[in-house]
């Protein structure tokens, strides 16, 4: 009995031994695995990638027998159908990556195929409580296993020319703190436009826009999270809220009169140019703004941006939205998978995940990392940057991330309410103006708005 307990023992150590080591013996430095990878990082990103892809290669790579090659970078909605065609094996698809870049709804597709490895296979639960958890909540994609695994996500801010704001700050009551709330920013779009029509006395009413969203449906779903309702239940839109009244009234009023604008395109184009002053939109849009306006006239000034945190509802909490997408690991051999398992602990460590996230306007993953960012916002010399890592740091410690819900269907539906509501509000706006010839502003958008609420939510 004696003999048989022993040998028990020892079957079970082995056993326990085998289970956590057999990875780690599928590796041999003097036979490199070659790991394929697919990104959607374009741009400057890419650049950023790629030194982290060698950076990578020459390191941790070299010491364990792993070589990393890129080969495809593609938009996010490219690299959708091309990941899509290589798990249906359509004719002509590739093979798919070992590792890539993907949003859930792609991610969900091959979990469902059974093409993706849980990454609670690859990472111990200590390992995994070092990052923020609804980080890691978002990649679980059926409620329980982890398919898709956050390298950085995103949220939105509000940038702000700082440079035409303080001019107009000069001549009106108006402070930076104002735009912290939608109902604050509301009136100082309204003051701009005052302001701005008054500097040409002998134009009437050409008063300018002062604030654009880059998305009206993020704009109406964290608003009404913020007010403490859901906006999609039961994979539908709700309409008869007080929340979505109030986010309904404060965008449709504004836009009408012309100081929040109608637009189908991002803030980016209309900054540089001068025809607002301030936006929400995510944090990697960061990149895409330009040192100078240049306006109309072919005149131009320099931008000087300031970004602040996302603005609220007077007594609604402080909720943004969550973005991003991650990395997932198709199903191959062992050695392949625990291959890239070392890439993904390796590149979301906190210093280098920081690197990246820093370069490309993105959040961190890991909870030390925040620290890390944190310490180094005051010395970073880009200065977008700099200024967006302090709004970062603010937001991570002080709101809450909304994470929207994800269904087949979605996509198609905040197109349409997006459609439909900038087509009611430019109607309104255009009767609004023709109205203004004979009558005073407020009883041009009483006519201009009578029963449009009602229409839209039919």
């Amino acid at each position: 009995m004696k003999r048989n307990g022993l040998l028990f023992f020892i079957l079970l150590f082995s056993v326990s031994l085998f289970a956590g080591c057999k990875s780690q013996r599928v590796l041999d430095v003097n036979h490199p695995i070659t790991l394929t990878l697919w990104h959607n990082y374009g741009g400057q990103m890419k650049e950023t990638m790629d030194n982290m892809v060698d950076e990578f290669n020459e390191t941790v790579g070299v010491e364990n027998g792993i070589m990393l090659s890129v080969t495809s970078i593609s938009s996010s909605s490219m690299l959708h159908d091309k990941l899509i065609m290589a798990a249906n094996q359509d004719p002509g698809a590739d093979t798919l990556p070992d590792i890539t870049t993907a949003n859930p709804k792609t991610a969900i597709v091959l979990a469902e195929k059974g093409l993706l490895i849980n990454f609670e296979d690859y990472f111990t639960t200590t390992e995994l409580e070092a990052y923020v958890p609804r980080f890691i909540e978002e990649g679980r994609l059926n409620g329980s296993d982890l398919y898709l695994f956050p390298i950085a996500k995103s949220t939105e801010v509000l940038y702000l020319n700082k440079t035409i704001f303080d001019r107009f700050a000069q001549d009106s009551d108006v402070r930076y703190a104002d735009l912290r709330t939608f109902e604050g920013l509301a009136e100082t779009a309204k003051l701009y436009h005052q302001w701005s029509d008054d500097q040409t006395p002998e134009t009437l009413h050409d008063g300018k826009t002062f604030f654009h969203s880059d998305s009206l449906f993020n704009f109406t779903q964290v608003g009404c999270q913020q007010l403490g309702t859901d906006f999609i239940v039961d994979n539908n839109l709700k309409y008869t809220t007080p929340a979505f009244r109030h986010a309904w009234d404060t965008y449709y009023e504004c836009a009408v009169k012309g100081y929040f604008s109608i637009y189908n395109g991002y803030a980016t184009d209309l900054i540089k140019t001068g025809d607002i002053v301030c936006s929400t939109g995510s944090t990697a849009g960061v990149l895409f703004f330009d040192s100078v306006v240049t306006y109309a006239d072919n005149t131009t000034e320099p931008l000087e941006l300031m970004i602040m945190p996302y603005p609220i509802y007077n007594g609604g909490k402080k909720i943004a939205i969550q973005r991003g997408g991650g990395m997932m690991i198709t199903k191959s051999e062992p050695a392949k998978e625990y291959a890239a398992s070392i890439f993904l602990k390796w590149f979301t460590e906190a210093e280098n995940n920081v690197h990246f996230v820093t370069s490309t306007g993105y959040l961190p993953v890991e909870k030390a990392a925040f620290n890390v960012m944190s310490a180094i916002s005051a010395n970073y010399e880009d200065g977008n940057i700099k200024t967006l890592l302090t709004a970062i740091d603010e937001m991570q410690s002080q709101y809450d991330f909304y994470i929207p819900p994800l269904y087949d269907g979605i996509d198609a539906l905040m197109k349409d309410y997006e459609a439909n509501l900038k087509q009611t509000v430019s109607e309104s706006k255009k009767q609004y103006q023709e109205l203004l010839t004979h009558m005073n502003s407020t009883s041009a958008f009483m006519e201009a708005s009578n029963g449009k609420f009602e229409e839209f939510i039919k």
